[in-house]
């Protein structure tokens, strides 16, 4: 299908929904794909909900960290459920149209999400920086009113800095194809198909760069050199060790998310094929969510001793 149906817009014929593609050139792989990502996306969201479960039920783990924790679960779940199930049901039913209305809100979504977790992990960072660089008032600068404060700009920002996206989509006429060669309404893609002048959602995906990417990043990267410059000045090797702990999790977290991100949008996209490119992209999507209450649960004993506790029950 093309672009037969459409809305007039001046003298442009801007489509009046997309077909996304997903992995339309493997044919004999539809059934495969489907059941892997299923299964990738229930137990993300199950383990995701885990963490979110324990963090609420358990009063030792009403402590900053797992406060921050529990918001960047609810963060994985909620970008798991924006893109996996229309991906999931298009496998299955290979029905690929998608409302404009529909990719303009799963663009939104998805952008808000992404960025409310680079600041969330910024805002974690924070706290690590806080419990090791001043643990006797550790209590007193992450209390209940900063924790709150800060998950609270850390959402609020997010969604506001994902505004222009679905303005552009609204108003963007995409008279060209309205065939999205991926997974879910990427907005790169959604740019190239504009027919309309793309200047002004490029200035603003760049300051968004900067301001949800560049920044975060900054004030992560200088919160650990100070972390990593106070366990150097521990004396024993046991302090040091306890010390770090600490942080690991949390580090990990940010190494990962950061480096598959860099990976994925930085990189030269001749080196593989469109469909590496995707199914690199939806590993992205679906393994994250996943991999981060894995890492928390096997390196935090109070989260082990929390499960282990209501799976007495």
């Amino acid at each position: 299908m093309g672009n037969e149906e459409g809305r007039e817009t001046g003298n442009q014929t801007s489509a009046a929904y997309f077909l996304i593609l997903t992995f339309a050139n493997l044919p004999k792989f539809q059934g495969l794909l489907f059941s892997v990502f299923l299964i990738l996306c229930l137990m993300s969201l199950l383990a995701n909900l885990l963490i979110a479960i324990l963090v609420c039920t358990d009063q030792r783990l009403h402590k900053p960290m797992y406060f921050f924790l529990l918001n960047l679960s609810v963060i994985d779940m909620s970008c798991t459920l924006v893109t996996a199930p229309k991906m999931l049901a298009i496998l299955h039913t290979q029905r690929h149209t998608i409302s404009v209305t529909g990719c303009a809100l799963q663009v939104y979504f998805f952008l808000s999400l992404l960025s409310a977790e680079f600041y969330l992990l910024t805002a974690m960072s924070y706290d690590r920086f806080a419990a090791i660089c001043y643990p006797l008032r550790y209590v007193v600068i992450m209390n209940k009113k900063t924790c709150l404060a800060l998950v609270a700009v850390c959402w609020a920002a997010g969604f506001v800095d994902a505004l222009p996206e679905p303005v552009f989509v609204f108003l963007s006429s995409f008279c060209r194809s309205n065939h999205i060669d991926h997974f879910f309404c990427d907005l790169a893609l959604l740019v190239k198909l504009s027919c309309t002048s793309t200047y002004l959602i490029e200035i603003a995906i760049f300051v968004q760069g900067v301001v949800f990417g560049f920044v975060p990043f900054s004030i992560t990267l200088t919160s650990y050199v100070f972390i990593i410059c106070t366990i150097l000045k521990i004396r024993s090797t046991e302090g040091r060790r306890k010390a770090f702990s600490t942080c690991s999790s949390h580090l990990i977290v940010v190494i990962l998310f950061y480096g598959t991100a860099l990976f994925l949008y930085m990189r030269p996209k001749s080196g593989f094929s469109e469909e590496i490119n995707k199914l690199l992209t939806v590993l992205y999507v679906t393994l994250m969510p996943l991999l981060n209450p894995t890492i928390y649960s096997l390196r935090n004993k109070e989260l082990q001793g929390a499960l282990h506790k209501l799976c007495s029950y």
